[in-house]
């Protein structure tokens, strides 16, 4: 079960995709170690290596609190503006690729009418879209978060219970002197070894 709700989580590229498209430097960055991280996860859930899955619950807890600023970036809460460049580093001007090309939208070029501007440069209109470009973001987000909760809860469910077998593991007799199923010897009787003939 952990493991078809970590590779859910690999839905984080197809957000990787539409944010290549809008040139969204901090989501990409943030998608690309998601996948990381949800690989390293189910890596250490098929190889029962507990410490791969203790990164993805830490990082699991980091991926909640992007998303939950993602949200609060798109719905502009506590003075965060949409309209900057923050998730471009501010080095591009870019926006959501959603922003043009959302559900029903209808994209419209037009070229500048005052003089003194660039001929090529242009204005996009966009009109009749379904849903808002910003709520189609904080899907997105809502969704991820919904995700890595369901992924962080079974994380720990899978760290205790490897950690249980760790316990509880007997090498073949265990480590003290005699198994449960023979009863305590006082005294080893040693034997002689008889050396090979020539």
């Amino acid at each position: 079960m952990f493991c078809l709700c970590v590779s859910l989580q690999l839905a984080a590229l197809e957000r990787q995709i539409f944010d290549f498209l809008g040139f969204q430097w901090a989501p990409i960055l943030g998608n690309f170690l998601q996948i990381i991280v949800v690989i390293l996860g189910l890596f250490g859930t098929i190889q029962f290596r507990p410490r791969y899955i203790v990164v993805y619950t830490v990082w699991t807890a980091l991926w909640v609190t992007w998303n939950v600023f993602i949200i609060c970036f798109y719905l502009e809460v506590g003075g965060l503006s949409k309209e900057t460049d923050l998730m471009t580093f501010n080095i591009s001007m870019h926006r959501s690729w959603w922003r043009e090309h959302g559900p029903g939208c209808i994209r419209r070029v037009v070229r500048p009418s005052s003089p003194g501007i660039l001929e090529d440069y242009s204005y996009v209109s966009v009109t009749g879209c379904i849903i808002d470009f910003q709520y189609l973001e904080v899907i997105h987000s809502a969704i991820q978060i919904l995700l890595s909760l369901i992924g962080f809860v079974y994380a720990c469910y899978v760290i205790s219970i490897f950690m249980e077998e760790e316990d509880s593991f007997d090498f073949i007799g265990g480590l003290d002197t005699y198994s449960y199923r023979q009863p305590p010897q006082e005294h080893v009787e040693l034997k002689p070894v008889k050396p090979v003939g020539k």
